[in-house]
């Protein structure tokens, strides 16, 4: 991480630099309690912590443990322990949880909007009274029905003309904002009680720059078309049920700005208007890059009105993957399509070949190796030993999207030679299955797959194309570790 006041060194034509924290690195707030991360786990009776992203060990000492103990229960009052509960959530090993904030005084709802009145309508019931509200209409076939239903709960409206798309719509609004802090709201969402005063809480902490609540597909019922149940479970504005930091390569890359609150000092000049989409990828990537922190919230909520045929989502998520391209060249590195190690892609392609046998005996022996090096940090022989082994599988996993975004139609034509079948199946098939068995949608397995490539390769061509218009292959080359 760039330090706190630093800024990306290629922040793109178009989008100036945000501004980064002042002053060093601060402990975290006395009041805000923390919460281990779910896949933590502790050993040596509470002295050595493993997990986080990337994974990592760490060992404390007595004192240590008893100051995670005390940030745990929300008791920890000095500055040395909540310096190191900076360093639990920067690791990912803890999560924040603040006191909640009535502070909506300080909020201002930023909401872009092009023609759909009655989706506004509804955005707009849903945030309800009590919070200011600027509307920007970028440039609708129809201000008259725009404006009127924004004056009717009481927002402010700004009028663009032409449409310059939702990053120009939201800076246009940056002047008309006086509040510490900015909610970005698209018009096609309905955010549910609480959302703001659950990540506004999370601002008193100095060095917090944006938070996203979880964005979510509108609940469907049972029985609803199969677009439907698969867009519940795989809506790509969807970042999970896990509150998590929001850091470049992590578990969580990246959030959309369909739902965004952000520190208005933070913001600067706001977003880059030249990039149609992928705009909150390159804010919140600056907001790191210059020292800010990130996150995701998911007990606050935000409900998004999901595309209402299959054209129209696989048509989004081509969309979406132009902006590979012309992210790279303002994020170099960032975009690769796969990050790969030497040793889990041997025992991923031991797998491919198909040698099983020869991948487990690899994983074996990797993993021994793994154990008898973090021996002295308390870490058991028990736990370590299957790391190697699920590299592998994850390597395979993330192969086998990969594959499918960028090479779709030549792993379907593989399937008819008889000696690439097994393996053109394994890629084609893991990765759905895998995310099968980890959601649990209301969708069979046959189907789940055969939307999950769809999907995919719309997304792959979609990079494709960026591609060859900005001239690059960077999102095309995997990235080694």
């Amino acid at each position: 991480m760039t330090p706190p006041g630093a800024t990306s060194a290629r922040s793109g034509a178009g989008a100036a630099p945000v501004a980064g924290p002042a002053g060093p690195l601060a402990p975290l707030p006395a009041d805000v309690r923390l919460v281990l991360d779910p896949g933590v786990r502790r050993h040596r009776d509470g002295r050595v912590l493993v997990g986080g992203a990337p994974l990592r060990a760490l060992r404390l000492t007595p004192a240590g443990r008893a100051a995670v103990e005390a940030l745990l229960a929300g008791e920890a009052h000095g500055e040395a322990a909540r310096t190191l509960g900076r360093r639990l959530v920067d690791a990912g090993l803890a999560h924040p949880r603040p006191p909640a904030s009535p502070r909506l005084a300080d909020v201002t709802v930023v909401v872009p909007v092009r023609d759909r009145p009655a989706a506004l309508d509804r955005c707009l019931a849903a945030v309800g009274a009590g919070v200011p509200v600027v509307v920007v209409d970028d440039g609708s076939a129809e201000p008259a029905s725009v404006r009127a239903v924004a004056l009717r709960h009481g927002a402010t409206v700004l009028r663009r003309e032409p449409s310059g798309g939702p990053a120009a719509a939201r800076n246009a609004a940056l002047a008309a904002v006086a509040t510490a802090l900015v909610a970005f709201l698209d018009s096609d969402c309905a955010p549910e009680p609480g959302w703001l005063t659950t990540t506004a809480a999370h601002f008193a902490d100095p060095l917090v720059g944006a938070v996203a609540p979880r964005v979510q597909p509108e609940a469907v019922r049972r029985g609803a078309p199969a677009r439907k149940r698969y867009a519940e479970a795989r809506s790509p504005l969807d970042m999970g049920g896990r509150g998590s930091a929001v850091v470049p390569g992590g578990r969580v890359p990246y959030v959309p700005t369909a739902a965004l609150v952000v520190r208005r000092t933070a913001l600067g000049d706001g977003f880059d208007a030249g990039l149609r989409h992928g705009e909150d990828v390159d804010l919140v990537w600056r907001l790191h890059d210059a020292g800010w922190r990130v996150r995701l919230e998911p007990r606050a909520t935000v409900r998004h009105a999901e595309p209402d045929t299959w054209r129209a989502l696989l048509a989004r998520r081509h969309a979406y993957g132009t902006s590979a391209a012309p992210l790279s060249r303002r994020h170099p590195g960032r975009l690769a399509p796969l990050a790969v190690r030497p040793g889990a892609a041997a025992v991923a392609a031991l797998l491919l070949a198909p040698r099983p046998r020869s991948a487990a005996a690899l994983a074996a022996v990797q993993g021994a190796a793994l154990a008898r090096r973090l021996r002295r940090t308390g870490v058991p022989a028990a736990t370590a030993l299957p790391w190697p082994a699920r590299a592998g599988a994850d390597t395979l996993v993330g192969v086998g999207r990969a594959a499918t975004m960028l090479a779709g139609p030549a792993l379907v034509a593989a399937l008819c030679v008889r000696r690439a079948r097994v393996p053109a199946i394994a890629l084609l098939a893991a990765p759905p299955l895998h995310e099968w068995a980890r959601r649990r949608p209301r969708l069979d397995p046959v189907r789940w797959t055969a939307a999950c490539v769809a999907d995919d390769v719309a997304y792959g061509l979609g990079v494709w194309r960026g591609c060859l218009v900005q001239r690059t292959a960077a999102p095309l080359r995997p990235r080694w570790r």
